[in-house]
Parts: C-alpha cells; sequence; structure tokens
C-alpha cells in the first residue's frame, strides 16, 4: 500500500537547488553557502542579486557592470508605461504587480528566448524594474509623480526617494537596503515553487514570475507582512497583552509568527528586530516597537512561536515611510532576484515538475442519461 501523502508537501524534497538553504533547527539560512548573517548589513542587494543569478559575489568591476546593466534596464516600455494608471486606478497592489509584469513580457526585446544568456538580461530588467513599478503604481493611484532615478544611487535608495518622494537618511538606506537582502531568497517557498513549477514546462520566465506574484499575493505567504501591521494599528499600546491573549484563546492566528521550516528563531527576524528598534529610536517614537516586543513575548509565553521575517518587518516598513499595503509589493521587489534566479536554475536543469496526487472521490459510479438523473 502505498504511503499516505503528505499534506501541504511538507519535508518532501521536490527539487535541487544551489541557490539557497536552511537549516531549521538551528535557525540558518544561506545564500549560496554564505551564512545570511555574513552577508546582511554588509553585502549590498546588488552583490546579492548578482550573487544569486550570476553564481558568484561580484569583485569592484564585476558589481560596476551589473549596476550599470541595471540602470539601462530599468526603463519600462511602451505597453507598461501606457496602461500604469488604468491599472492603478482599478486593482490593488499586488493584482496590479501581476498585470504589470505580465506586460512587461510583451515589452521585453527577449520574450522569445529562454536561452541562459536571454534569461540573464531579463533576470537583470526584471530586478530593476520591479520598484520602479511600485513606485510608478503608488504615484498614478494618489495623484503624484515619481522622481527619476538617480544613475548614482542603488535600488534601496531610489527606491525610498521615489515612493516616499524625499531624499532618504543615507542609514534608512542602509537599513532598506539590508532588508532587501534578507528576503532575497528562501528555498522552495510558496512563491519560488510557482515559479519553479511554470519554468518546468519551458514557459518564459515572465509568465513563471507572474506565477511567483499570484502566489505571493496570498495572505499566508507575502501578504503576512501587511496583515502585522493591521494588528498593530488595531491594538492600543495598553492593551496588547490582553488583545493577543484574547485573540489566541478564541483560535484566531497571530501573523508573523512560527514557520513550516524554522524550529527556532527565524534568523533574518534576528536582524529586522534590530532594525525595528532602532528605527523606532530615531523616529522619536518607539510606539510600534514596543507593541511589537510585547506581542512577541506574548506569543512566545502562550503559543512558543518564534517571529518569523514578516514580524518586524512590518514595523521597519512603516518607519521607513512605506504605506502599508506596499509591504507586500516590497516583498516582490527583493524576492525578483530569488525567484529569477530559480527560474535561470530550472531551466538549466530541467524536468517537468509532476506530482502524484491521492484520489479520495467517489467510485463505480453509474453513468445515467441526463432525463433519469
Amino acid at each position: 500500500m502505498a504511503d499516505k501523502p503528505t499534506k501541504g508537501l511538507a519535508d518532501v524534497v521536490a527539487a535541487s537547488t544551489a541557490l539557497s538553504d536552511i537549516d531549521g533547527k538551528a535557525g540558518r539560512l544561506f545564500y549560496r553557502g554564505y551564512d545570511i548573517h555574513d552577508l546582511a548589513g554588509r553585502a549590498t542587494f546588488e552583490e546579492t542579486a548578482h550573487l544569486l543569478q550570476r553564481g558568484k559575489l561580484p569583485d569592484r568591476a564585476e558589481l560596476g557592470a551589473y549596476a550599470a546593466e541595471l540602470v539601462s534596464g530599468r526603463e519600462l516600455g511602451a505597453l507598461v508605461s501606457a496602461n500604469i494608471a488604468e491599472i492603478a486606478e482599478k486593482q490593488k497592489p499586488m493584482e496590479a504587480l501581476r498585470s504589470l509584469v505580465s506586460l512587461s513580457g510583451a515589452d521585453d526585446p527577449d520574450k522569445d528566448s529562454i536561452t541562459p544568456d536571454a534569461n540573464l538580461r531579463k533576470a537583470a530588467r526584471l530586478t530593476a524594474q520591479q520598484p520602479l513599478l511600485v513606485a510608478r503604481f503608488h504615484a498614478a493611484r494618489s495623484g503624484g509623480s515619481v522622481p527619476d532615478p538617480d544613475p548614482s544611487r542603488g535600488i534601496a535608495a531610489n527606491f525610498l526617494l521615489q515612493v516616499t518622494g524625499r531624499t532618504p537618511d543615507p542609514r534608512e538606506v542602509e537599513i532598506f537596503d539590508e532588508c532587501l537582502v534578507l528576503h532575497a531568497d528562501h528555498t522552495m517557498n510558496a512563491s519560488t515553487f510557482a515559479a519553479r513549477v511554470c519554468a518546468a514546462t519551458l514557459s518564459d520566465m515572465h509568465s513563471a514570475i507572474v506565477a511567483a506574484i499570484g502566489t505571493l499575493k496570498g495572505p499566508l505567504h507575502g501578504g503576512a507582512n501587511e496583515q502585522v501591521m493591521k494588528t498593530l494599528e488595531s491594538l492600543t499600546p495598553g492593551n496588547v497583552a490582553q488583545a493577543v491573549r484574547d485573540k489566541l484563546a478564541a483560535g484566531e492566528k497571530i501573523m508573523g509568527f512560527g514557520h513550516r521550516v524554522y524550529k527556532t528563531e527565524d534568523p533574518r527576524a534576528t536582524h529586522l528586530r534590530r532594525m525595528s528598534a532602532e528605527l523606532a529610536e530615531s523616529s522619536g517614537d518607539d510606539t510600534y516597537y514596543r507593541m511589537s516586543k510585547e506581542m512577541e513575548e506574548v506569543v512566545f509565553e502562550t503559543k512558543g512561536l518564534y517571529p518569523n521575517v514578516d514580524f518586524f518587518a512590518a514595523s521597519v516598513y512603516h518607519y521607513l515611510g512605506i504605506p502599508t499595503d506596499l509591504f507586500t509589493p516590497v516583498f516582490s521587489i527583493s524576492r525578483m532576484s530569488g525567484w529569477t534566479a530559480h527560474v535561470i536554475e530550472q531551466h538549466a536543469d530541467n524536468r517537468l515538475i509532476r506530482p502524484d496526487s491521492e484520489y479520495i472521490g467517489e467510485t463505480d459510479q453509474k453513468w445515467k442519461p441526463i432525463d433519469e438523473r
């Protein structure tokens, strides 16, 4: 008799990858063998994207060439540009990004090719364009305009400038850049798996990324950070502990806690907690950080759950001035580096991903003509 299927494919190895690895028991995350604790706050997002997409941390010349490729590749095509306003009027942020990335595929000069060189070029363009898509969407829906990106600035600095309308403090740029590094890849998470399933049919990179964005949209994946902020906003500093206990007693899920893989603290949460504390202090209002810490203590005391990457990311993005409903789109800015790297890897050594299933429906049904049913 065949083994029962594992619900949600938990612990089932679905693919081999050289991109990232997790030690869930020790709470460690690696990008191509580099510990996230060594990369966070040291490697820039551009260096990290190069590592994931091109297999190595770049030297200065390689980083300069890659940065130049990002600058030249971030200009949006005519079809995307012509439709941003209408899409922003009719769709919510993640729906809009799904549509805009799909349209950008039509504008891409390599749209009909999945060769290794074409995939590398498309990966750079998608990585460069995603922050601009988010900023342009936000400007379109709010009736504002987006400052032209500064070629001398990296992705983190330009995005903060474009989405907030003010020149960011250098330390804010460093913190946001570190956030992008922390979210860049995370083994076979739901959106990455969706991208690889699509790519495994030898579909193009843009189609695979649209599949990933549609998956990230869900509140049990990328949408969790937005839900964390909404929970914080629904509470008052004096009632955090009791409100959280009441929610848990009622069987409600507190977003931002627990993880399918980590059995101890998510290593990314360690850095995000520190950054939240720093931004809270520099802002002069540590309310959301203090509330977050109290929530963390109550959930651990009650349920034994550790915060995951989404929990402190919420207050960090809030302190940086990013609108709450853009938290998940910001996740996509970072994860674009990992998604595209996984598509490259899938196409390089491809096999169709086609799992089996267990049938649990009716058997031995007898046909009846429609007049006898």
